[in-house]
């Protein structure tokens, strides 16, 4: 089920959120029993087919956690046996997704350089399988460490299926999510949860289909003719990717988190107006912002980090963003991403390393032109594909550098709708307080009352007048 859609919006998160309350009177675990189901429901209105996989994996990792966690000790041998079963539980994650979101992929590689071929699989990636895994990973390494005290199975399930984060994040940790439920005020509704999380909804939701769907039509336009395009359509293309992304992503993360303050749930933050970044660092410290984390702490440190020398640390950062590249997706296009990204890091830190200070917003201009470029990697279909994009992008094409045929199938009105959504989402990005500024700061009035029915209203306007469409993320 997507959150951008009437069912959602009026039957399925309504009654969630009724039932539960009216459950929490009888009892706080009738309230769990109740999120638990309703999550599963949500996960099955989306594929039903693949929920016997996301249940295998919840049951097998659950075992794993709690044989680690009672061989815990101090005594060597059985330290050993506890890392013994983290190696295991951390295979199976991979494993499981590896199948089904890299087999082909490797099928494919393997034929390329081979005699053999090998029969593509073809298999449909479950719904949300890379975001759980590495959700399950987090609280398997947290339970080796010894920082899961208690287990529990009703409680591990609600981990990792609450469905305000099952499909895409953000990626959490059992103790930012668990003891919330311990709190008294989890049991009863609290009315400025309630009215932030209505904001934030609306919010996510006009991001998404005001912004991220209209600029979606030029970079799809643009993606699918890249032979054909000038100077200009390729950067309006890649821009319009670049803008895209960002609002379809924070979007969804906005509505994920406007949909948990309804439960009095409070999810960490994910965006932090990224393309102000001056730096590549500064861009992953507020871009997906979990999946940083991830990365970092159960990645890049277990690597070595940047305790083992100067060399090793830059070995260990481009592992690491390729192997980031690659939970994107099962093509070369992400691990170039990915690699990019690494590259752009290194570069970064060395820069910093020779103490050459650059003026702010050179910083930001030139981390923006870092990330779009790479973005479009990340976009194209395949290599050929992304490689038109940045040839046209420097004027290499064989095409008229004003040309906008690309884009001729937009008619007028819509194309004039769309400069100015598209001046409004840079508008938005450099003017506006971000949705974490306003969680920070939110208080009931009138005014936040205004503003909430506004973007209610345009949101739904512009909802009724489109198909629903997945969310980019819900791909990967």
């Amino acid at each position: 089920m997507l959150f951008n859609s009437f069912p959602y919006i009026f039957l399925f998160l309504p009654i969630s959120v009724i039932v539960f309350y009216l459950l929490n009177r009888i009892s706080e675990k009738a309230g769990k029993y109740w999120l638990v189901i309703i999550s599963l429901v949500f996960y099955s209105l989306g594929t039903i087919k693949h929920l016997p996989l996301l249940l295998l994996s919840i049951i097998a990792n659950y075992s794993v956690a709690i044989t680690i966690h009672r061989w815990q000790s101090d005594n060597p041998f059985k330290q050993n046996t506890a890392k013994r079963l983290l190696a295991v539980g951390i295979f199976f994650n991979v494993a499981l997704l590896a199948f089904f979101k890299y087999v082909d992929f490797f099928i494919g590689n393997i034929n390329q350089i081979s005699n053999l071929n090998l029969k593509v699989l073809r298999l449909a990636i479950p719904l949300g399988i890379s975001f759980y895994t590495f959700q399950q990973i987090t609280y398997l390494v947290d339970t080796y460490r010894k920082e899961v005290k208690t287990i529990n199975f009703f409680d591990y399930c609600i981990f990792i299926t609450f469905f305000p984060r099952l499909l895409m994040g953000p990626i959490t940790r059992y103790n930012e999510i668990i003891p919330q439920f311990q709190h008294a005020i989890q049991k009863n509704v609290n009315y400025r949860n309630m009215s932030l999380g209505l904001y934030l909804f609306f919010l996510g939701l006009c991001k998404r289909v005001v912004i991220a769907d209209t600029l979606g039509v030029y970079a799809d336009l643009g993606y699918t003719s890249t032979l054909s395009l000038s100077l200009v359509a390729a950067w309006m293309t890649s821009l319009s990717y670049t803008l895209q992304i960002y609002f379809d992503f924070s979007g969804y993360t906005d509505m994920a988190i406007g949909t948990a303050y309804f439960f009095n749930i409070k999810l960490p933050f994910n965006f932090n107006s990224p393309y102000l970044s001056v730096n590549i660092q500064d861009f992953w410290r507020r871009w997906h912002i979990t999946l940083s984390r991830f990365l970092r702490d159960y990645i890049y440190i277990p690597l070595g980090g940047s305790r083992k020398g100067e060399i090793s640390t830059y070995i260990n950062i481009i592992i690491t963003f390729l192997i980031g590249g690659f939970w994107h997706g099962a093509g070369w296009t992400f691990i170039i991403w990915g690699g990019i990204h690494g590259c752009a890091l290194c570069v970064q830190r060395t820069w910093k390393k020779l103490n050459i200070q650059i003026p702010r917003l050179i910083g930001i201009f030139i981390t923006f032109n870092v990330v779009n470029i790479a973005w479009v990697f990340f976009r194209a279909e395949n290599l050929q594909d992304a490689i038109n994009v940045c040839k046209a992008m420097i004027g290499l094409n064989a095409i008229q550098s004003l040309s906008l045929s690309a884009f001729q199938s937009i008619k007028p009105w819509d194309n004039a709708i769309g400069v100015l959504i598209g001046g409004l989402s840079v508008f938005i990005i450099f003017m506006f307080k971000n949705s974490n500024t306003i969680q920070q700061h939110f208080k009931q009035s009138t005014q936040m009352v205004m503003a909430t029915v506004a973007l209610i209203v345009v949101s739904l306007l512009f909802l009724n007048s489109t198909v629903p469409k997945e969310f980019i993320y819900n791909d990967f």
